[in-house]
């Protein structure tokens, strides 16, 4: 019998992640690959980009309409409450033999608290990972200890999940999955992302991906810093769309501002993940606090500069990513967050670990240096 897995996907970040597991678990002959969408994937607001996903060719299984069209933090715990309910009809009625989620978006504790009470199995990706300033930090952790089978990108990141109790059999080290477009997808040269873009592209482009810090009350009062160092920067400025998150609508207005007073500076609401990738590789630097760059407090290699949300931090560190000699040192850089070959270690352990018992974790000892505590 095949192996049915279901793999939810809320937005354009988390399936560029999970692009290609999906296609290995689609192409795999023993998986019946049960594909669930919601949130910001069905809203035009943020471009409807499960059109994205349908045209990648993945039968999608299952839509859950669950996104408040909000900008606070009350619209956030609304959706989470319509995501479990819509979720609890879906995989009640699919009962899948395993269920993948990735990272640490809010939404994802919505499908692995409906699989728990549903002795679903949960595999996750990337945890054992740091946001600081971020609720996503805590929202991983959750996610980790609802799952019974661990992917995680780092050596560092797997010790860390080992450590909060889960057994060493069950954590994988695959890499991080998004890599794997480098290895395997065709990025668009020069000329073709910029039709894809309709700009002309100049020798400086800065894209910036900047999203609400949600660990704040005001999840903005960081911005007004970033726009302020912007409007110093020389060359053309792209912008992609903040993350559905509350305060997501006073950052996406500021941006409109923005371009409205700067010929050089373009707002995209929705890159498909080629486009953005082949963008990345075109451009001198990306700007915020986007996880397809880095987060706070997550390793990081020497491409990495970190600036603290002031004006004349921001702007140092700008004209650093900018200095020749400094770009130069990067040449040889590798990245420690894998290889490009993340979805096959995915695919395979998600085929062939036994699904008999999968449930029952057992308590691992303490660590020796805590034993002594009192």
């Amino acid at each position: 019998m095949k192996r049915s897995i279901a793999v939810v996907t809320t937005s354009r970040a988390d399936y560029s992640h999970l692009y290609w597991p999906l296609k290995d678990l689609a192409a795999h002959p023993d998986v019946d690959l049960k594909l669930i969408v919601l949130a910001a994937h069905l809203s035009p607001e943020f471009g409807h980009t499960v059109g994205e996903i349908e045209r990648d060719g993945f039968a999608i299984a299952s839509r859950i309409e669950c996104l408040l069209s909000s900008d606070s933090d009350v619209g956030m715990a609304k959706t989470l409450g319509l995501a479990i309910l819509g979720l609890t009809d879906a995989l009640a009625q699919m009962r899948p033999d395993l269920l993948l989620l990735i990272a640490d978006r809010y939404e994802m504790l919505a499908p692995a608290s409906v699989a728990l009470t549903l002795r679903i199995p949960v595999a996750h990706i990337e945890g054992g990972e740091v946001s600081e300033g971020a609720i996503d930090d805590a929202v991983r952790n959750a996610l980790t200890k609802m799952a019974v089978i661990h992917f995680t990108s780092t050596e560092t990141a797997r010790a860390r999940v080992i450590s909060m109790g889960e057994e060493p059999w069950r954590v994988h080290r695959a890499g991080a999955p998004s890599l794997d477009h480098i290895r395997r997808s065709t990025l668009l040269t020069r000329v073709e992302l910029e039709t894809a873009l309709g700009l002309s592209l100049e020798s400086d482009v800065t894209v910036v991906t900047y999203h609400p810090v949600t660990i704040f009350k005001d999840t903005t009062c960081e911005a007004d810093a970033v726009f302020a160092a912007l409007d110093e920067v020389r060359g053309q400025i792209i912008f992609c769309y903040p993350n559905a998150d509350a305060g997501s609508y006073d950052l996406v207005a500021r941006i409109r501002s923005f371009c409205a007073t700067h010929t050089d500076a373009h707002l995209f609401v929705n890159l498909p993940s080629i486009t953005y990738w082949s963008l990345l590789r075109e451009a001198t630097a990306l700007l915020g606090n986007s996880s397809s760059g880095i987060m706070q407090g997550r390793e990081r290699g020497p491409n990495i500069l970190d600036a603290d949300a002031t004006v004349e931090s921001i702007r140092a560190q700008i004209a650093r990513a900018r200095e020749p000699q400094f770009r130069y040192r990067l040449r040889d850089t590798q990245n420690i967050y894998g290889d490009g070959h993340a979805a096959e270690r995915i695919v395979e352990v998600l085929t062939s670990t036994p699904l008999e018992g999968l449930l029952h974790k057992r308590a691992q000892p303490l660590p020796t240096e805590l034993r002594s505590l009192k």
